[in-house]
């Protein structure tokens, strides 16, 4: 894990690698034009702070939430539940969703930075995000019975902090496949530190929808992208408070 700034070499490498992957991939159905040019500047910051793995991880996260996304869309389409523009991702779901976790990756490059205790949080930001996904997506197509977190009374599927059991048990699944992939890339040190990253992302999720039930609708300002930043910004500090206190 990088513990030191990386050379000027690699930062030119990233630029030039996820130029080049940009200008091909332009094309697929995951994102909107700029949000391609935004993708692109995030993947420069990924492996020109992380090196190759910590680029890959969220391109895997990236793929991953782009699947769920298009699970059972023409159902979601038919009940207005689907995303907007076809499932593609703007600029605003790119940072929504990176913000935190490109943070934490360019201060693992800060001499005498704590880079593993960086780097749990960074993966816990991406679980929780795949977790958030898998969660309301399945959840808006397969829950049977969607209830608001606050109160457990039934709502409508889609509603701001609604959840049913099929869509957290998916979101728990969601949480426990980031925390494997970011395992098998060496990014996470130990089998613990991914069960430990796999629980955070799901409880942030549960946070985040009860901010979605209690604060969303009241304040105009609090946007789908800035309880997106929250969900992993509070996950990212779930995993690193508690990583001391598990001796992880």
């Amino acid at each position: 894990m990088p513990s030191a700034p990386p050379p000027a070499t690699q930062w030119l490498l990233a630029f030039v690698i996820n130029a080049v992957l940009i200008a091909l991939a332009q094309r697929l159905p995951l994102l909107t034009r700029a949000g391609w040019v935004h993708a692109g500047i995030l993947g420069t910051l990924l492996w020109g702070s992380l090196g190759w793995r910590g680029w890959l991880a969220v391109v895997l996260y990236l793929a991953m939430g782009s699947t769920v996304t298009r699970l059972g869309i023409r159902r979601k389409q038919q009940q207005g539940l689907a995303e907007g523009r076809g499932g593609r991702r703007g600029p605003e779901n790119v940072w929504g969703s990176a913000a935190t976790g490109a943070v934490l990756a360019l201060l693992t490059t800060v001499p005498g930075a704590p880079a593993p205790l960086l780097m749990l949080g960074f993966a816990a930001s991406f679980a929780a995000k795949l977790a958030d996904t898998c969660g309301s997506e399945i959840g808006k197509r397969w829950g049977r019975t969607t209830v608001l977190i606050t109160t457990l009374r039934p709502v409508p599927p889609g509603s701001e902090g609604a959840i049913s059991l099929e869509g957290t048990i998916a979101s728990l699944g969601g949480s426990a496949v980031m925390a494997a992939a970011l395992l098998v890339l060496g990014l996470l040190p130990t089998v613990a530190a991914a069960l430990l990253v796999a629980a955070v992302g799901l409880v942030a999720t549960l946070i985040e929808s009860l901010i979605g039930a209690t604060l969303q609708g009241r304040l105009a300002w609090l946007s789908n992208e800035l309880v997106n930043g929250l969900q992993t910004l509070i996950a990212a500090l779930l995993a690193m408070g508690l990583a001391p206190l598990l001796e992880l």
